[in-house]
């Protein structure tokens, strides 16, 4: 048994946030108490959260673990093992592996590797087979093997019928697509954001149509089919505009943001560091602002981090680098320093977009502390100041674009199943 004592439990779904105990037993929450919780056998471990707050796990809905096929830049254990230190208890994890994940002996070898992760670990299965954008996985079999949802992350179903059916059959079987919204004719050879910064690094540029055009045509598609979508990683305002107007008018799609696309800019790409490249590419300051703004009146569901591990020689050349950055041990610490403490958005509302919302969008356990509720919980320092150092990162890919920044807010212990399988060494809690 657990006993988290004192610490302020914020879990927006059920109304709690205040000063409560914690009991857990086994891998359920058995008690959640305002009064001290006493007279429990000698060998209950106690966890003093005075002074810290408590949260429902994270749940991470867009996360790349590379595993079957590229383990040299992150695996199942690794990429859990770097989500416990974020407080991240659940990863939804991409197909865009080597081999895709479009056959339930994929989703087989996921959840059998997952079993001893520090993170519970929920399959993506493609569309597509094969992600070709052409004939439609049996969703049926895939979701009964375990697939929480759809999608060929990485780039759109490109033929409109064929994703029109896709969501379809995803809807029959009770499940939902996830689209990569890029039109890939509007960014062909493209590596970073149409504008100024890539007119004067004389680079061909990723239009901000390219993800516009898209997230409309799905937002069409689920309009006139009545079937869900989710639409990934929105980076622009164009997106946020639209999405927002579709929500107005009952559409049923939901959608996500990551945390560099409301903090940074594409001017850090004039450093010619491949770090800041990923797809979508970092926008515009006014990009920024629109996505701050469907943060906080709803428009936008939930946060993720896209988390897209490459070996630091894959990144080492600007021109060539494959996209993608690392965030599962940052995004909690980058939300607080420029979501919660810039008052953008209460801590609250950030439980929702980081716990809440993406468990009930996928649904999956989680999301809330609450009596027979399954005991995944962060604890977190949120006065803790800290800087980002690459190298202690727990991912096998370092390829975080908050290198070198001081961020506020730790997790300093995170449990799963009941397990605690994430404490902040002694030397971190001591240097900070």
């Amino acid at each position: 048994m657990i006993l988290i004592k004192g610490g302020r439990v914020v879990s927006p779904k059920n109304g709690v946030d205040g000063l409560y105990d914690i009991l857990i037993d086994g891998d359920r929450i058995v008690r959640v108490s305002s009064e001290p919780i006493e007279d429990l056998p000698d060998d209950v471990r106690v966890l003093d959260a005075s002074g810290k707050h408590v949260f429902p796990g994270f749940v991470d809905m867009h996360v790349h673990l590379r595993d079957p096929g590229q383990t040299h830049k992150e695996d199942i254990y690794t990429g859990c093992a770097a989500a416990a230190a974020g407080g991240v208890t659940s990863v939804a994890c991409m197909p865009n592996t080597r081999p895709a994940v479009d056959s339930p002996e994929t989703i087989r070898y996921i959840l059998d590797k997952a079993q001893t992760a520090s993170a519970r670990v929920y399959p993506v299965a493609c569309v597509t087979k094969s992600m070709d954008g052409e004939v439609l996985t049996d969703m049926a079999a895939l979701k009964n093997a375990g697939a929480v949802a759809f999608s060929d992350d990485g780039r759109p179903v490109r033929n409109a019928r064929t994703m029109l059916e896709g969501m379809q059959h995803a809807a029959c079987v009770g499940k939902m697509v996830l689209s990569h919204c890029e039109d890939l004719d509007l960014i062909a050879g493209g590596i970073i954001h149409k504008g100024e910064v890539s007119r004067m690094l004389g680079v061909r540029g990723m239009d901000r149509a390219s993800e516009d055009s898209i997230t409309a045509r799905e937002i069409c598609l689920s309009d006139s089919s009545g079937a869900p979508i989710h639409i990934c990683h929105v980076s622009t305002r164009g997106a946020v505009d639209l999405i927002r107007h579709a929500k107005s008018r009952g559409v049923r799609v939901t959608c996500e943001t990551a945390p560099h696309y409301f903090i940074l800019d594409h001017q850090k790409l004039l450093s010619k560091d491949a770090d800041y490249r990923m797809n979508p590419p970092l926008r515009e300051q006014k990009d920024i602002r629109a996505i701050l703004g469907g943060l906080a009146d709803g428009t936008i569901d939930c946060i993720i981090t896209d988390h897209a591990p490459h070996t630091a020689e894959e990144k080492s050349d600007f021109y060539t680098a494959p996209n993608g950055v690392v965030g599962l041990e940052t995004s909690f610490a980058a939300c607080y320093t420029y979501l919660v403490k810039t008052g953008v958005i209460s801590l609250r509302r950030l439980v929702e977009l980081m716990s809440e919302n993406p468990a009930t969008i996928l649904g999956i356990p989680g999301g809330s502390i609450e009596e027979g509720g399954p005991a995944d919980i962060a604890i977190a320092d949120v006065n803790r100041v800290w800087k980002v150092e690459p190298e202690k990162l727990h991912s096998k890919s370092k390829n975080t674009v908050f290198k070198g920044m001081t961020l506020q807010g730790k997790v300093i212990t995170t449990i799963c199943r009941g397990q605690i399988v994430y404490e902040e060494p002694d030397d971190d809690a001591q240097n900070n």
